[in-house]
């Protein structure tokens, strides 16, 4: 390791106050803004409320005495969620440093931590491989992410929706969010990724219970933006009441969506169901002034990054989903 590196002082996240830590987070603010197009100032602030609780189990790098990093985790009964790392220098490889020793310093903590079976992380900022070493010599699994990107037009939206000409199949309705369908929801989540790559990834989606939190965290908290339930869309069957596919979006800028979450369920698959939550979502976001509209896919996703880039879904970059799962060794 560099020498620069080595004259980095780290110490435990609790001893610092929000009111030391909010230059260093509302710069990283900045940087969400310029690299993903998000505003992420609203969980700045939730987060800023949560260290001044002193309970954040994480790390601050400190350069000559002045704060330059930090990162943290969250518990979650047995796993624990990376929940972000970030470091500032002048030199970006000496940043990326910095980050890395703080990683290197919460992996420790965690494989020290009693009852921990398993441990997430997904840090958007960070180009895939670029902060990968600490997570793989723990015995990390690493999975490629998209960070997909579709600038809403309008002659090209009426153009590629009227070539497709897709229609619902007879008993289906597309209605907007309502909260009726909450527990619905849940169970459409869990029921559509069951074997599928990206429970590997989130084990929120393996249990009908985890998905219930998952959704609760979507809508009623930040970290992926507002929800926007005026912009999310719900496929009804009319028989049962049954969900048969579902599109949540959330505002993560003035003009600037995020899709958070589409699934359709298994026994509704190969009908265009997907296709139509995208093109209806795409347009009624056009309707109402949004400009771009961002959303992340598992790469092994195959069908998921074939469908986003025939839609005008670009990929801005590549970054990488971390999991260690002692239960199944």
């Amino acid at each position: 390791m560099p020498v620069a590196a080595t004259q980095i002082e780290v110490l435990d996240l609790r001893h610092f106050s929000a009111r030391q830590l909010r230059p260093l987070l509302e710069g990283e603010a900045h940087v969400w803004e310029q690299r993903l197009r998000w505003d992420y100032r609203s969980s700045t602030e939730l987060l800023l409320q949560y260290l001044d609780s002193r309970i954040l189990p994480g790390f601050v790098a400190l350069d000559r005495g002045k704060i330059c990093g930090y990162a943290f985790c969250v518990y979650e009964g047995h796993k624990a969620v990376v929940g972000d790392a970030y470091a500032v220098a002048a030199d970006p490889d000496h940043a990326l440093q910095i980050t890395q020793i703080l990683l290197h310093r919460l992996i420790e903590l965690l494989d020290h931590s009693p009852n921990i079976e398993r441990v997430e992380s997904q840090l958007l900022l960070y180009d895939s491989g670029s902060i990968d070493e600490g997570f793989l010599h723990a015995g990390f699994t690493r999975h490629a992410r998209l960070f997909m990107e579709c600038n809403l037009s309008r002659g090209a939206l009426n153009a590629a929706t009227a070539a497709r000409g897709r229609t619902l199949p007879p008993g289906i309705e597309l209605l907007p969010w309502s909260a009726n369908y909450y527990q619905a929801a849940a169970e459409l989540i869990h029921a559509s990724y069951a074997g599928h790559i990206d429970a590997e990834i989130n084990d929120q989606y393996c249990s009908l219970h985890g998905s219930l939190r998952f959704l609760h965290n979507i809508v009623r908290f930040p970290g992926c933006g507002v929800f926007d339930a005026a912009q999310s869309w719900l496929l009804v069957e009319h028989s049962t009441g049954h969900l048969a596919g579902m599109l949540l979006c959330s505002r993560v800028a003035p003009e600037v969506a995020h899709i958070t979450q589409l699934c359709v369920a298994p026994h509704g698959r190969g009908q265009g169901l997907g296709r139509v939550l995208l093109d209806h979502a795409m347009a009624q976001l056009l309707l109402a002034g949004f400009s771009a509209i961002t959303l992340t896919v598992t790469e092994a996703n195959r069908q998921a990054v074939e469908l986003y880039a025939s839609s005008g879904f670009r990929t801005r970059y590549r970054f990488d989903a971390m999991v260690l799962d002692r239960s199944v060794s």
